[in-house]
């Protein structure tokens, strides 16, 4: 059984976007700063251009990072990278790593206090990089969402063709969230899931489970990354199955 710690979100049907009421928010290993709370509606910024996209580094600053820089490339297709100014995805077969490689938060190998610590401390890092490149896509043979925010001009083509290519919509958080920092003297890798529970207009609660990755080295492994992703993906989908069982026993008592 996976301990987890409860905090409630709201979500606007106007904006499309996960939001955290700071008032009632309880602090996690990852949850989120008070910074990211939304006021009104953005409507058009004449000085956008490619890495600047004022949607997208609100989604950014809902996941934890800020491009202090103003360089932020969302990538969801090969176009994306031309536009980024990097080289076309490979298309290379990639072999996840052995799990031990990927521990989870609140394991015997892992504590919720350590990774916090680095989750805190990769955002700064990330927040602080001249460039960002986050691709998004679906974890290879599943619909789960997953977007990787990482500074590594080497990783993100290597994503874009492992990554299976979702419909591109507005920016909005996904299941899983990818940490990726690529020129670090220290190592680190774990993975994190936490059920939250998401306010609707209608004031009804639906609870959800979302997950964090964080992979933090000189040169990021990405078959490490690929195991984190598909571990992720396999905690998401056993709290949903869990979920679902439980509300059926409930109707049927």
């Amino acid at each position: 059984n996976r301990t987890v710690l409860l905090f409630v979100t709201r979500h606007s049907k106007s904006t499309k976007r996960l939001q955290v009421d700071s008032s009632n928010a309880i602090r996690t290993f990852s949850a989120l700063p008070d910074s990211i709370t939304r006021v009104g509606t953005v409507g058009t910024f004449p000085n956008e251009y490619p890495g600047h996209n004022y949607d997208f580094n609100w989604c950014l600053n809902g996941d934890g990072v800020t491009p202090l820089k103003g360089s932020a490339f969302r990538i969801t297709k090969a176009l994306d990278l031309k536009i980024a100014g990097l080289e076309p995805p490979k298309g290379a077969k990639i072999k996840p790593a052995a799990a031990k490689k990927m521990p989870e938060a609140g394991s015997v190998d892992l504590t919720f206090e350590a990774f916090d610590e680095a989750s805190n401390k990769v955002k700064d890092d990330l927040s602080e990089a001249d460039h960002l490149y986050c691709p998004e896509g679906h974890v290879p043979g599943t619909l789960t969402g997953v977007r990787v925010i990482s500074n590594s001009a080497t990783l993100a083509p290597q994503l874009v063709g492992y990554l299976d290519r979702a419909p591109r919509r507005e920016p909005d958080s996904l299941p899983i969230t990818a940490y990726v920092l690529e020129g670090s003297a220290e190592e680190f890798a774990g993975y994190a899931i936490e059920e939250v529970e998401e306010e609707d207009d209608d004031g009804s609660l639906t609870e959800k489970s979302v997950a964090s990755i964080i992979l933090v080295g000189k040169k990021p492994d990405i078959k490490v990354l690929a195991t984190g992703l598909k571990l992720c993906q396999e905690g998401l989908a056993a709290d949903e199955a869990e979920r679902e069982a439980k509300q059926a026993a409930e109707e049927n008592s």
